[in-house]
């Protein structure tokens, strides 16, 4: 099954997608973890990311799509992915369908998610991740603060704040998402394969509350 995940930035996409992996057995792939990895080792990707990603600006849609393409390759990803971060432009997605299509498949499923603006910055700011890259757990300090102050739950690793969880970083990157993702919402929803849910501390419906309904409709939809 291949899912994709849109939304903007702090809807909850990394949290509902580890869940989503752990319970239909796929990997979950994220743009942002890979651009990451290669920022940190100072690759020629990572350096060329960096340029964009360190003002809250989209990379190149040539330079994510041959990523993605080259992920696509992998072993693991052969029974299906959950994509999250990629596609983030109609080009992007008509690529990856493209991409897709050559191998005999198709998007199965998109999961839009949507939270208030406010509540986003509030989420971002608030985030800290774990510094290991092979566990990946992310926390809040509001919603869901790690139980000793800085240590990873699941693997004891430091927990961190990336670089661009910033106000400033953030509210760029909503404003990138509203003029260059949004339109992927219809282009989906003319597909027929979209999934639309609020995920919101003001309706009480946050990351596993959603990823169970979201896990209930695929059984109901298969």
């Amino acid at each position: 099954m291949n899912i994709i995940m849109l939304g903007a930035p702090g809807t909850g996409k990394g949290t509902i997608a580890g869940i989503l992996s752990e319970k239909l057995g796929i990997p979950q792939v994220s743009t942002g973890d890979i651009f990451r990895k290669h920022i940190k080792e100072q690759t020629e990707l990572g350096k060329l990311a960096e340029q964009y990603i360190s003002k809250g600006n989209l990379v190149p849609d040539d330079v994510t799509i041959n990523l993605i393409k080259n992920r696509l390759e992998d072993e693991d990803v052969k029974n299906g992915i959950i994509l999250d971060g990629f596609p983030r432009t109609v080009k992007q997605a008509e690529e990856l369908d493209k991409i897709l299509k050559e191998k005999g498949k198709k998007v199965d499923l998109v999961i839009n998610l949507t939270t208030p603006e406010k509540e986003i910055i509030e989420r971002i700011v608030n985030r800290r991740v774990c510094s290991n890259s092979e566990c990946k757990a992310i926390y809040n300090l509001i919603l869901n603060p790690p139980k000793q102050e800085g240590i990873c739950d699941k693997c004891g690793s430091q927990i961190i704040q990336r670089k661009d969880d910033t106000e400033e970083t953030v509210k760029s990157r909503l404003k990138n998402y509203l003029e260059l993702t949004k339109p992927l919402v219809e282009y989906y929803e003319n597909q027929g394969n979209l999934y639309s849910a609020v995920v919101s501390k003001e309706i009480n419906k946050l990351g596993k509350a959603v990823a169970e309904d979201i896990m209930d409709y695929i059984k109901e939809n298969r």
